[in-house]
């Protein structure tokens, strides 16, 4: 009777037990039920079901490691949002400050150009107190020897004498022999010239010259003058000694700038002693000897070009701010993202309270 009675009482408190728990239940669906109601007008269909999957999913430590890893990728994300707008404003200070760099300063082109003959030079020599004896035409790199050494001879040299104030003070009057210079470079033609001078109160004798690029721009000129006048200020001078033979062979540079072009000469020069045979009662004239032929038959065209693209330039600007625009339209997604992540996580905590009271 005992057992009995023990085993009824038994079933009733099991009975009761899971009246109780259903009624357990039935509240707490109850107020789920409630909930989603209240935030069925804030909260679209799609976030509610992934909402309810992260709940029923999701245990606290998981959900404590997805946060981590949210906030984590965050800060990636913005971190390479700060580094493509570093790399994209440093290239475009770079591809600017290049091209101000190339604009200002200009690469310097040399290219050769080979010819058969160059427009014959002006040749100007200020002689002073020496006298020209002879000049004349010889080719292939050939002088023959000396006939009487020291007298006038027969010239067969185009030169024309000026007189001109120095530019430099209008008290000097400068004379000029300006000689018309070879011109076939195929053949080595060269211009052999013979001063002498007579005496000197000088310590050191010496015939200065001049070259300038056309003989002809002289003897077409109005005013020869003005013209020398010009070409002494602006081109250099050399000079030869007396008592050797001054082998002079010139090279034409040609220089092409952003508004102007300049052409000068350049010269290599050797000097071999002259070994004087005449009596001694004729050495006191000085003798001088210069041989003037051009070096090679190439011209040196020397040209400034300015290397700065501006179409380069531009084109890197457009990617430039490109990356920009998408590293800004980037930031706004990640932005938007994380106001999403934080909104859910602060529903979902709200929801988890709720569930708790």
């Amino acid at each position: 009777m005992g057992r009995k009675e023990r085993s009824r009482s038994y079933e009733e408190f099991n009975d009761d037990d899971d009246e109780g728990n259903k009624q357990s239940a039935g509240f707490f669906d109850d107020a789920i039920e409630l909930d989603r109601e209240e935030t069925n007008d804030s909260v679209s269909p799609e976030e509610e079901e992934e909402d309810e999957e992260e709940v029923r999913e999701s245990s606290p430590p998981m959900r404590f490691s997805k946060s981590c890893l949210k906030n984590l990728f965050m800060v990636v994300l913005i971190f390479i949002y700060l580094l493509l707008t570093g790399v994209a404003f440093f290239l475009a200070y770079q591809t600017i400050s290049d091209f101000l760099e190339k604009l200002n300063h200009p690469v310097m082109s040399v290219t050769y150009k080979e010819v058969d003959s160059f427009s014959p030079p002006g040749i100007a020599l200020y002689p002073g107190r020496a006298e020209l004896l002879s000049c004349r035409h010889h080719f292939h790199d050939y002088i023959p020897p000396l006939v009487e050494p020291g007298t006038h001879q027969e010239g067969e040299c185009v030169t024309q004498d000026v007189t001109y104030d120095g530019p430099f003070s209008n008290q000097t009057m400068r004379k000029a022999v300006v000689v018309r210079g070879p011109s076939d470079v195929r053949n080595k033609e060269l211009i052999f010239m013979q001063f002498s001078l007579n005496e000197t109160e000088e310590d050191f004798s010496a015939i200065t010259y001049m070259l300038f690029s056309k003989f002809s721009d002289l003897t077409e000129s109005e005013n020869k003058s003005d013209f020398m006048r010009e070409c002494e200020r602006n081109y250099s001078m050399w000079t030869f000694s007396g008592g050797f033979r001054t082998w002079v062979k010139m090279s034409l540079v040609r220089t092409s700038g952003k508004s102007h072009e300049a052409v000068e000469f350049r010269q290599e020069s050797a000097e071999v002693k002259y070994n004087d045979k005449r009596p001694d009662s004729e050495k006191n004239n000085q003798l001088f000897f210069a041989v003037f032929e051009w070096r090679d038959a190439f011209m040196q065209d020397i040209r400034l070009i300015v290397t700065a693209n501006p179409w380069n330039s531009v084109a890197i600007l457009c990617g430039v701010f490109m990356a920009l625009f998408k590293a800004a339209n980037f930031a706004k997604l990640t932005i938007q993202w994380i106001i999403k992540m934080r909104k859910r996580h602060q529903r979902n905590k709200a929801r988890e309270l709720n569930q708790i009271q």
